[in-house]
């Protein structure tokens, strides 16, 4: 379409450049007085010769308003047709968006999709996590090259938004705003729309931590706090935080971390202990935590330990130890 609309504009240029080159050679206009004749002429506005025409001019006039019609003509039908399209287009898309989230199930939705939703967005994707995009400045999703994202564009404080992102079957959200109040209001939303979601939410300050813990959100994160401590840590323990970092959640490191729930364990192990799993000669991996029913959490655990549904094992291994343990209790 694009270059149809250089054609249109190459074709409008070249009568123009004929009619001003004709009027200057051959009737012996100025060449400002051969360009002013033939704008008027390809316009049509109507106004008077800039000096009398004899026949041969008032033939080649015609001849110039006539193709200047044809061209003009073929410009205003390209180009609205482009901008036509366009909006079919993009209205096409999001209808067809909008069936897909619908029928979506257990998805998480991101409002915002500043720098804290896109690391969001990064380390869901690893995992395979279906994740919905709400975001109203259209400047942010500019290089964005990932054609399967859904992404709607509006407002989430708006309820009408987040019902199109499928709120009431989603099971996570994550309010990433950038201003506390738009959060405050995104989670009190959110937890009107579906009371049984996760909804985790972003802060700025520790006055907005509290309010947002009364919208409704289960947790709150200060980057700014986190970023700070993070930093004053590696002054204070270098190692120790280093070795931390080092654990991975995604396998991509020598270290790392995974969260099993005892209900994906082979039936044989529930309520059987700790011990019984034999963990670490099965896999070569040690469990490191453990998470009650009721999200107590307990460091380095008894091997009696009792293995009861809702209950979660934090296992620590390699990124070999971690596949091999996936295949021996999945």
């Amino acid at each position: 379409m694009l270059t149809k609309i250089y054609k249109a504009l190459s074709l409008f240029a070249v009568v123009l450049l004929i009619g001003t080159i004709v009027f200057c050679t051959v009737f012996n206009y100025t060449l400002l007085d051969a360009f002013f004749m033939t704008v008027i002429t390809i316009t049509t506005v109507g106004f008077g010769e800039v000096q009398p025409l004899d026949d041969g001019g008032k033939l080649f006039t015609i001849f110039l308003l006539l193709i200047s019609i044809v061209a003009y003509g073929y410009l205003v039908t390209v180009v609205s047709q482009f901008f036509l399209n366009n909006m079919l287009i993009e209205v096409y898309r999001t209808k067809k968006m909008l069936k897909k989230i619908k029928k979506m199930e257990g998805h998480t939705i991101i409002c915002g999709f500043g720098r804290n939703g896109k690391q969001a967005y990064s380390k869901l994707k690893k995992y395979n996590k279906p994740c919905v995009i709400i975001e109203k400045d259209e400047t942010k999703l500019d290089d964005l090259v990932d054609p399967t994202l859904l992404i709607i564009k509006g407002d989430a404080t708006n309820d009408e938004v987040l019902l199109d992102a499928g709120i009431k079957k989603a099971h996570h959200l994550i309010a990433a705003s950038s201003s506390d109040a738009n959060n405050v209001y995104i989670v009190l939303s959110s937890r009107q729309l579906n009371p049984k979601m996760n909804i985790v939410s972003r802060a700025s300050s520790d006055q907005s931590v509290a309010k947002l813990k009364i919208a409704g959100a289960n947790d709150v994160i200060m980057p700014d706090r986190l970023g700070g401590e993070h930093m004053a840590s590696l002054l204070v323990t270098p190692d120790l935080v280093k070795f931390v970092d080092m654990l991975g959640l995604d396998g991509e490191n020598n270290a790392n971390l995974e969260e099993i729930a005892v209900e994906e364990l082979p039936k044989e192990y529930i309520k059987k202990s700790i011990q019984d799993l034999d963990v670490r000669r099965n896999s070569g991996c040690n469990v490191i935590g453990f998470i009650t029913e009721n999200d107590e959490y307990i460091v380095n655990p008894s091997s009696d330990t009792i293995l009861k549904p809702h209950c979660k094992l934090i296992v620590l291994g390699s990124t070999e130890q971690i596949k091999k343990f996936i295949e021996v209790y999945e």
